[in-house]
């Protein structure tokens, strides 16, 4: 019979998934994956009674999962209708200086985009410059 290394006997497998209550979890590389919803959860947000750890929600990320902060000059990855306007900012603009907000609807980004003008984006389609 094989004995646990250390690194082993640290890592706590969570019963179900926090999102969909599915038992048939698995571990893949450092996160843990629902095969149900496609959730994937890292395994040190687990506590070692199994109960998930709260974590820092006000992190805002961009869509390539780098952390942002007010003043960063962040770049436009699609185009994107501008509610209530024919007009379209278009992938690729650039953005300087961005606040971060804490937005109900998700728009967590406050910024003055060049030829539009004042206007509140979500952070997943943005991505650092």
């Amino acid at each position: 019979m094989r004995r646990p290394n250390e690194q082993e006997d640290k890592i706590v497998k969570s019963d179900i998934c926090p999102q969909c209550g599915c038992e048939h979890i698995y571990q893949d590389g450092g996160l843990w994956v629902c095969p149900e919803c496609a959730l994937e959860w890292s395994v040190e947000a687990d506590a070692p009674d199994g109960t998930a750890q709260a974590g820092d929600d006000t992190t805002v990320r961009d869509a390539n999962g780098n952390v942002l902060a007010d003043g960063d000059t962040v770049t436009i990855i699609k185009d994107l209708k501008v509610k209530g306007s024919s007009s379209v900012i278009k992938g690729g603009t650039k953005i300087k200086g961005i606040r971060l907000v804490d937005a109900s609807d998700g728009h967590n980004l406050s910024c003055k985009i060049p030829g539009i003008g004042g206007m509140n984006l979500k952070s997943e389609f943005v991505r650092k410059a």
